[in-house]
């Protein structure tokens, strides 16, 4: 009983500032909002691509892997133990799942992923709980390491096999593909007729049921199942509160160390499985470098979802689609999505300035001129601009997202057994 006081207690605190986490009914209608003013940029600019059935299936492809790389850092720094190694864990994720993919089927491949990512989340933890390392030290140090391992692993396991070479293993085999049947079907001639709004929703629910893999229904499942497990039996409460007052939950008889353990294995093993989908699903090889910061940006996503299930998968959908972007019709979609950018920053701008916080909302005016002047005043984008997309967004959401987040209290600090006897 005293757990659950302390963990309500920690959970109904306002956010810095004083300002309290967004409800599910905002979010919903901001989520609304933005869709009308995207389904009005695409009618305006005559930009089809950015909200049809193939662009979202394959923003969802590419949001999967950094779902899991977030889903791996909430478990974690839930626990109390902050995971920058995550990147690292995705690279071992995709050599192993490649390995064992190549020689024994793709399954085979996504276990053993798994399997290379915990081993890379049972350093992390050993490193962090039983040494008390700094979090940020050894999360660097694995990403480096694993950086190495798989460099060194290639050179005598994948070199001289055909299909492989040092940088290179040979091809998997393919999970397969399946679409709903009629489902899939029916939203794509409706996106295809471009109504307004009506064809934009049927683009993004088309994106959802077509050519999916098995691999990721199992990665969207995982999200809904990681907030039942945390948040709705006796072992997700234990485990948060080690990450919120790991002293008292300690008093209570909990075992944190286990549990701290527990948290990063599994972080390890949700990155890992998140590597085997880049080397099994996305591309069916391990190429060295085929993360390309996957990592930092699910950790990015997870700080976006403020340590929610939730909020995290929006923020991996989002980065993933501004992904999608640079692979189809990348220069056209970005260039019309700067007057979706103008028409947010207006928004933001007038919010701002009825608030009372002018220098915010003047600076929100300007990029707004600044943003509406580039679409009028060009035809396209540079293509350098469509590649750096995604990492853009990543800084400009959690600019505007910092000030209401709320980390696990505990979160990266060293605590030892018997601590607060």
């Amino acid at each position: 009983m005293s757990t659950v006081l302390v963990d309500k207690k920690a959970a109904s605190q306002p956010a810095p500032g004083g300002r309290r986490k967004l409800s599910l009914p905002v979010l919903m209608i901001g989520v609304a909002g933005v869709l009308i003013l995207t389904s009005l940029v695409r009618l305006i600019t005559g930009a089809d691509g950015i909200t049809n059935v193939s662009q979202m299936a394959t923003a969802l492809q590419l949001a999967v892997p950094i779902g899991l790389a977030g889903l791996g850092g909430l478990w974690s720094e839930r626990a109390g133990v902050v995971n920058i190694g995550l990147e690292g864990m995705l690279i071992l994720g995709t050599w192993f799942g490649a390995w064992a993919g190549y020689q024994w089927g793709p399954w085979v491949g996504v276990c053993v992923g798994i399997i290379g990512g915990a081993l890379g989340g049972l350093l992390h933890a050993a490193v962090t709980v039983t040494f008390n390392v700094n979090h940020i030290v050894s999360g660097v140090a694995i990403n480096i390491l694993a950086l190495g391992v798989t460099r060194y692993l290639s050179n005598f396991t994948f070199e001289g096999v055909e299909g492989g070479t040092t940088k290179q293993s040979p091809p998997v085999d393919s999970l397969g593909t399946f679409s709903v049947p009629g489902l899939s079907d029916w939203l794509t001639t409706l996106n295809e007729k471009h109504w307004f709004l009506i064809s934009d929703i049927a683009g993004l629910l088309g994106g959802l049921v077509t050519d999916l893999s098995p691999l990721t229904i199992i990665a969207v499942a995982l999200i809904p199942f990681t907030w039942w497990a945390l948040w709705r039996t006796p072992f997700g409460l234990r485990l948060r509160s080690c990450g919120e007052n790991p002293v008292a939950a300690e008093s209570l008889g909990v075992n944190v160390l286990k549990y701290k353990y527990v948290a990063v294995i599994i972080s390890g093993g949700l990155a890992g499985l998140g590597g085997a989908f880049l080397s099994i699903v996305a591309n069916p090889f391990y190429l060295e470098g085929q993360t390309a910061g996957k990592g930092y940006i699910g950790l990015a996503a997870m700080i976006f979802g403020n340590w929610m299930p939730g909020g995290l998968a929006l923020g991996a959908g989002l980065f993933g689609y501004t992904d999608s972007l640079r692979l189809r019709g990348g220069t056209e979609n970005v260039h019309a999505l700067l007057l979706l950018v103008a028409m947010l920053l207006v928004i933001a701008a007038i919010w701002t300035l009825v608030k009372k916080r002018y220098v915010a909302g003047v600076i929100c005016a300007v990029a707004a001129a600044g943003a509406a002047t580039w679409y009028a005043t060009t035809d396209d984008v540079p293509q350098q601009l469509v590649t750096a997309v995604p990492y853009i967004a990543t800084l400009l959401v959690l600019s505007f997202s910092a000030q209401r987040l709320r980390m696990p209290r505990a979160n990266g600090q060293p605590y030892r057994k018997g601590q607060g006897s």
